[in-house]
């Protein structure tokens, strides 16, 4: 197998870094394989016989820990092909470079991998009634902590009559990160886009429902790659187009992921991705009197006079709050379920024990 002649992996991505891991770990009787889409507990791959669909292994269930030990899209994997079938079994997930996640639906405080090995992502909102920088502020803490470079993306600009205005406070609430306003309509801001699609880059979309991410997406790749459907115009919501997350190559040998939009962005231990997208407030926190500070009636509180002079944004500052408050929470909830899923599994492993030890007695 020559990996370094297969365009086929290679419009998704795969290069020198991925086959000196894969080689290193020596897979042995498998080939490696990106996951392209998934479709529940299916997948399907693209390997160097072409595209399949795909499903885990019984060892790789029982030996996963996590939901976030599956994989997901953009994961590369190893995978065993099936004779005479056009299936493989995935038996590995590569080690990723960057994940992107998110608390999954439930009661059961766990993470759900959004998208896996991006370079770049792409946060997009629309110049709409939909427009929230609040809304903006979450998704980048998520960009953040995924380890991915997040551009906000700002779409529909054709329908906006302050643009500048717009990114101006966009840029306020996201220090260090690049803001674009582009019309797909108007075939506006295609070249700012440039040098985020570069050659085996991988950039995943990401946003709420009628941002324009399948519009967006079907623009530049220059065909209509994904449907689209209209927004709702008394609130600017759109349905949900796409339905599962997916990677397409682009013509310039860029690959982009189109994931669901999401109605709201539940935050996963992300702490570290909260301090980056607000280091502004953290950076003001840090002059504050006593290390402790709560920012809310202590005397030489930096954060309060920046406030009161006009420097902090209170809506900002309520952000940072709220978004510390919820993962506060989730952390605790985490521990607490943790705690008993251990208890829980030394039980059974208790009863396993006896088992075998009155079976033993027996014989």
């Amino acid at each position: 197998m020559n990996l370094n002649e297969n365009e086929q992996m290679q419009a998704f991505g795969w290069n020198e870094h991925w086959k000196t891991r894969f080689l290193a770990d020596e897979y042995k009787e498998m080939i490696p394989a990106r996951v392209i889409a998934q479709f529940a507990n299916q997948y399907r791959v693209i390997t160097q016989h072409g595209e399949c669909m795909a499903a885990v292994s019984g060892k790789f269930q029982f030996e996963a820990i996590r939901r976030s030990d599956f994989p997901g899209v953009g994961d590369w994997t190893a995978v065993q092909p099936l004779a005479g079938e056009k299936r493989v079994v995935i038996q590995a997930v590569l080690p990723r470079t960057t994940v992107m996640l998110r608390k999954a639906a439930g009661s059961i405080p766990e993470e759900q991998v959004i998208g896996a090995n991006i370079d770049t992502l792409l946060i997009v909102n629309a110049l709409n009634e939909d427009f929230n920088i609040r809304k903006i502020e979450r998704y980048l803490i998520v960009a953040w902590e995924s380890g991915a470079v997040p551009v906000v993306l700002l779409t529909k600009a054709d329908l906006c009559d302050d643009v500048a205005v717009k990114i101006a406070a966009v840029e306020a609430a996201a220090p260090g990160v690049f803001v674009h306003a582009v019309s797909a309509l108007q075939d506006m801001g295609r070249d700012a886009l440039s040098p985020y699609l570069q050659p085996g880059c991988t950039v995943a979309l990401t946003g709420s429902s009628g941002v324009g991410k399948s519009t967006l997406l079907n623009w530049l790749a220059g065909g209509d790659l994904q449907r689209v459907q209209g927004i709702r115009e008394d609130d600017a919501r759109g349905r949900h187009t796409t339905t599962h997350r997916e990677l397409f190559p682009l013509p310039g040998g860029a690959v982009m992921m189109d994931t669901p939009g999401m109605r709201e962005l539940q935050l996963w231990d992300a702490e570290e991705g909260r301090q980056e997208a607000f280091a502004d407030i953290e950076a003001v926190a840090a002059a504050c009197r006593f290390r402790d500070c709560r920012h809310e009636a202590e005397d030489g509180c930096a954060v309060k006079q920046a406030i009161a002079d006009g420097t902090l944004d209170p809506r900002r500052f309520a952000s940072y709050r709220k978004t510390g408050r919820e993962l506060e929470y989730m952390n605790r909830k985490e521990q607490t379920v943790s705690k008993r899923l251990k208890k829980s599994a030394e039980k059974r492993l208790g009863t396993n024990s006896d088992r075998r030890k009155y079976s033993q007695m027996d014989e």
